[in-house]
């Protein structure tokens, strides 16, 4: 019971600053919130949207955005979400109906996904080293009270649903790799993935992740990895077809997705080839990597509101000191093994599982990038997908120095400090964010 306080402590810290981000960020004042809200409501009007000519207008939402949503301004036609799965917005449709279209009830549903997402990230670090908890609270601690993260949980919003899902599918994948005889997990797992697919594109990146999970310890073996990918992919591929083939009648041809859809209708948007005309493909790349590092960690509105840049240099000088301790992490960390495991040596995490976090991360990067090659979008939050292995990562590297640290000064409890210190650095930097720059700026 005890070792469940500090996991309890940062819930409820993270539910109360996320209320107050509920309560004191303007209507509308998170990115496409308008839209996802339109989606919601028109469910509760009885029909599922369709991406249609007219769904995106890019001169009117800006006008919109301008003017910071001021009443005069119909938010009604801003529907260019009208492509998504419609999961997320059947889970809010209650809650629209009862509370007569309440955003504050609605961003509170978002906000409780988004506290599964923060248990989550603790049980997938606790898994891989049950041995370091304060690894897994650091996890947790990053997950909760990075601004941006904690700005879009509050917010009306497909993205904690999926990142529900997705480190949902991550810890029973995860779990199966230490048991891989335990199929039942592999049917649970394909539930999961399938719901996935009903909620938003970025849970399909799991997809290509349990495969190579799959394949991993057996590869000669090709019918039991048959059997599993069956147990897997049947079905998630049943619930995702009930969505394909609603987008293949509705569209036409083989657009499942409502991709080709949505970039045929969102005329107006800023393509990367005019930043490349105006900027240079230097500037453009050097835009695109500030940005996004920036937003990733608080680029607040609708990326409007940015906070100073010696707040980004103190936060530049975390990623720096956590990517070299992890780089020291295989050689300086404690560890009961006798044997060297390769490369990761003391660290108890095996090949594949260090393999699926790597691969969810590349994955969710390649993405990113490739949807910049098309469009200019820089937010930092579309990297939220690998969250839970950039989180644990990263407390792995500050974990590093901290066992160094205590190894020099004899203090052995020392790295149970890190989540401490990095929760009140955190909580400090939200609360900050709210009042010294959202609401004075929104």
């Amino acid at each position: 019971m005890r070792k469940s306080i500090p996991l309890l402590l940062i819930v409820i810290t993270y539910l109360g600053l996320g209320i107050l981000y509920i309560r004191q960020t303007p209507a509308w004042q998170s990115p496409d919130e308008p839209a996802h809200y339109n989606y919601v409501r028109q469910l509760a009007d009885g029909r599922l949207p369709v991406m249609e000519w007219g769904d995106y207008d890019e001169a009117y939402r800006n006008e919109v955005v301008s003017s910071r949503f001021a009443p005069q301004y119909d938010i009604t036609p801003i529907t260019y979400e009208d492509w998504q799965p419609p999961l997320y917005y059947l889970l809010q449709t209650p809650v629209f109906l009862l509370t007569s279209g309440s955003l504050t009830a609605m961003r509170f549903i978002s906000l409780i996904l988004g506290a599964g997402v923060v248990i989550l990230a603790y049980a997938i670090a606790r898994l891989l080293l049950p041995q370091q908890e304060w690894v897994a609270w650091s996890t947790a601690v990053l997950v909760a009270f990075m601004p941006q993260h904690l700005s879009m949980m509050a917010s009306t919003n497909n993205d904690a649903l999926a990142e529900l899902l997705i480190a949902a599918n991550l810890l029973l994948l995860l779990k199966w790799t230490r048991q891989p005889e335990a199929t039942r997990r592999l049917w649970w797992l394909g539930l999961l993935l399938g719901l996935g697919f009903l909620t938003k594109g970025t849970v399909y990146l799991m997809a290509p992740v349990i495969a190579v999970a799959l394949v991993w310890p057996g590869w000669r073996h090709w019918g039991q990895i048959a059997r599993n990918g069956v147990r897997v992919f049947a079905p998630a591929f049943l619930l995702g077809a009930l969505w394909w083939g609603r987008n293949m009648a509705v569209y036409g041809g083989l657009d499942i997705l409502g991709k080709t859809r949505h970039d045929a209708v969102v005329v107006g948007q800023i393509r990367t080839t005019e930043w490349i005309a105006q900027y240079g493909l230097a500037g453009t790349v050097s835009r695109f990597l500030q940005t996004t590092f920036n937003s990733f960690w608080g680029q607040f509105g609708w990326m409007a509101v940015p906070m100073p840049p010696w707040v980004y240099w103190l936060l530049l000088v975390l990623v720096v000191t956590a990517v070299t301790g992890l780089f020291l992490a295989p050689f300086v960390w404690p560890s009961n093994q006798s044997e060297p495991n390769g490369w990761l040596r003391r660290l108890p995490i095996s090949n594949l599982q260090f393999t699926i976090l790597a691969l969810l991360m590349l994955l969710t990067v390649v993405l990113h990038v490739g949807y910049n090659l098309t469009f200019v979008q820089h937010q930092g939050r579309y990297l939220f997908p690998a969250l839970i292995p950039l989180a644990l990562g990263t407390a792995v590297g500050l974990g590093a120095w901290a066992v160094i640290m205590a190894e020099k000064v004899r203090q052995p409890h020392l790295p149970y400090m890190l989540p401490v210190g990095l929760g009140l650095a955190l909580v400090l930097l939200d609360l900050v964010a709210l009042y010294r720059y959202i609401i004075p700026n929104l």
